[in-house]
């Protein structure tokens, strides 16, 4: 969508907001900001609280419902967590719950709908599996249609750990980076029954200890990009649209040189344009910068970036491909900045806006002709 003054873009905001092991979630829920593409500056609309730790955030294609996971390992007793469906306001952006269901699985930390706004894609982190379920009228959401718990093997020093589960352009097939077991899962998305199933080369296995957090298509569909979180480096994958198979072709650091503390990589995204490619550090606390080499998806690095703060988990590019936000989870901060269009750099631009545990950012356009500011 171009960035015309009929556009209103909203930032919403995924958090913590009870302390698990790794955070000390103090957020009240979930988050709704107006972002202003002249200025990069975040304007607070509205807070949606009364979700549990709502980590991970997506809007469904129509941009007319918003999908949180609550990343819990039990609800009202019973063990697994939850995912939470919303309602989004065409007027004020505010959120209006639907309903809740069970994931079938402990710790979700990833939600994302598929293509055709029908199906929704859970990755439970703390369970080891990935989960499906309906999307109905009025974005009702229906009980699991497919469960899948992921297996390792002996040599396996991690058990399994999804960390993201993105349905593919074509909406045939269904990834899964599994960080625990080193792994990229592909399987083939039954769209009449929500069902998922191994394809016929039903993972690429990386190696030990490397990690596969997050996935991103280039906007062609021919590259796959998967930031590493334990190797710290993005792997690049030629990707068979029709197969659903991956082929490596590139792994870089996501760090700069000589760095030699502690990293963990989190995030990853493509520019609208396919001309850069940006992955986020945790211990680094920066953006790395690629630019994309159209003719064979490799990555050169052109630098980095520091976010402002600790602990950059998400970052999110909006639509138009201008400005870049960074969540910075320990320092409870969402940093802007601006994407230089010609190489790709960033410069901060907007300030520093104070949000309790910021983990994720998913920023949508809504023109006037559906909204009205």
């Amino acid at each position: 969508m171009a960035d015309r003054g009929d556009v209103t873009t909203i930032v919403y905001v995924g958090t913590y907001t009870q302390t698990l092991p790794h955070v000390d979630g103090k957020a009240a829920g979930i988050y709704v900001y107006r972002l202003d593409r002249t200025s990069g500056e975040l304007h607070h609309l509205h807070t949606t609280e009364g979700v549990s730790n709502p980590s991970f955030v997506a809007v469904e294609p129509h941009h007319r419902y918003l999908f949180a996971v609550e990343e819990v390992g039990e609800y009202e007793g019973q063990p697994g967590g939850m995912v939470c469906g919303f309602v989004i306001d065409p007027r004020t952006y505010g959120l209006t719950p639907i309903n809740r269901q069970r994931t079938q699985g402990a710790y979700p930390c990833y939600v994302s709908v598929d293509q055709s706004g029908r199906w929704l894609l859970v990755a439970n982190h703390g369970g080891g599996s990935v989960s499906v379920l309906p999307i109905s009228k009025g974005g009702v959401l229906g009980q699991v249609t497919s469960v899948i718990q992921h297996q390792g093997t002996p040599e396996h020093k991690q058990p399994a750990h999804p960390h993201s589960i993105i349905a593919d352009p074509s909406n045939r097939f269904v990834l899964v980076a599994d960080a625990g077991l080193d792994r990229i899962y592909v399987y083939q998305l039954d769209l009449e029954g929500g069902v998922l199933t191994p394809n016929a080369t039903p993972w690429l296995a990386l190696r030990s200890g490397t990690g596969p957090r997050h996935l991103v298509f280039d906007p062609d569909g021919r590259y796959l990009y998967c930031i590493n979180e334990t190797a710290s480096s993005i792997g690049v994958f030629s990707y068979d649209v029709d197969q659903g198979i991956l082929r490596e072709i590139q792994t870089v650091s996501s760090l700069p040189e000589g760095f030699a503390g502690r990293n963990a990589g989190a995030d990853v995204h493509s520019d609208p344009t396919g001309r850069w490619l940006y992955g986020s550090n945790r211990g680094d606390d920066s953006i790395a910068i690629f630019i994309v080499d159209g003719a064979t998806g490799t990555l050169q690095a052109t630098g980095h970036r520091s976010t402002g703060g600790r602990i950059p988990r998400g970052f999110a590019i909006d639509p138009a491909g201008r400005l870049l936000l960074a969540a910075n989870q320990n320092s409870d901060t969402v940093v802007t900045f601006w994407i230089d269009p010609t190489s790709g750099g960033l410069t901060r631009g907007g300030g520093s806006t104070s949000i309790p545990t910021p983990v994720c950012l998913c920023i949508a356009d809504f023109a006037d002709m559906d909204a009205a500011r």
